[in-house]
């Protein structure tokens, strides 16, 4: 069974008519395309925003209205896939470097829903994947100096280009920074003192954002709601 396709057609019945709704990347993302392609057939009518790329490029595909980012306000609900998200939906991404963007549509919606596999479930982050800061070229030397002030035991390393000599280039213009925990901090206190960095632009913690998670097992689909504090 695919449980990230699994995970993608639950996505798409919390999805209403005459909607604006905005997608993350990744392959469970993919399958939410290629479910609400079919409901477009049946006279679904949807207005689409993405950070993607390459799902800008499939939802085009597909015959969908995409609308730029800056051309919208407010979006009725949001779906992205992540790396990890804990017990309290806190959710990590460092793979596709697009968080800054990612994260403003998640800011940006009445409801935000990670949707994935039950691997990506856990009861809190572990040191498997970095926090990636997104921060501007001029402050190449000023944020990681200021990160190893605030947590000495951290290693940090810009992310290097696969394709070009040099650091890897956000679609802003900017740098990316992994920053790896052995053991994670408390996040409240991390997601305030590392966006208070003068030249942090954003980071890939997604704190206190999402509204559920839709996470597929071979026992079926969890529908985890935020716990109250």
């Amino acid at each position: 069974m695919d449980l990230k396709k699994e995970a993608a057609r639950k996505a798409v019945t919390f999805i209403k008519n005459n909607t604006t709704v905005g997608l993350g990347a990744g392959s469970t993302i993919a399958h939410i395309v290629d479910f609400l392609s079919e409901e477009i057939k049946n006279g679904l009518a949807l207005k689409m925003v993405t950070a993607s790329f390459n799902t800008h490029q499939l939802l085009l595909q597909n015959g969908f209205v995409v609308q730029a980012i800056g051309d919208v306000e407010v979006l009725d609900i949001y779906f992205d896939g992540c790396d990890q998200v804990d017990k309290n939906l806190n959710a990590l991404k460092s793979g596709g470097g697009i968080h800054t963007r990612e994260k403003l549509l998640a800011s940006m919606a009445k409801q935000f829903l990670l949707v994935g596999d039950e691997a990506k479930y856990v009861d809190q982050f572990d040191a498997i994947y970095p926090m990636v800061i997104e921060l501007l070229p001029e402050a190449i030397r000023y944020v990681p100096a200021k990160i190893q002030q605030l947590f000495p035991t951290v290693k940090a390393a810009f992310r290097m280009s696969d394709k070009k000599e040099g650091v890897a280039i956000t679609d802003n213009g900017n740098y990316l920074m992994d920053v790896r925990f052995a053991s994670w901090p408390n996040l409240q206190q991390l997601n305030s003192l590392v966006k208070g960095i003068t030249g942090v632009v954003e980071t890939s913690l997604f704190f206190n954002l999402a509204y559920k998670a839709i996470i597929a097992g071979k026992d079926g689909i969890k529908i985890i709601e935020k716990t109250l504090a």
